[in-house]
């Protein structure tokens, strides 16, 4: 969920981002989400 709320608000808060932008973006957003997790257990 977390991962899916970022990607949404880079696409509206980036438009003029690249394809290339966006792959990077959300690998860099699923490392976090799954940082995330195991920090809080979630």
């Amino acid at each position: 969920m977390i991962w899916l709320v970022g990607v949404i608000v880079w696409n509206y808060g980036v438009p003029q981002a690249t394809p290339l932008e966006d792959v990077l973006v959300a690998i860099a957003l699923s490392f976090l989400s799954m940082g995330l997790k195991k920090y809080l257990k979630i």
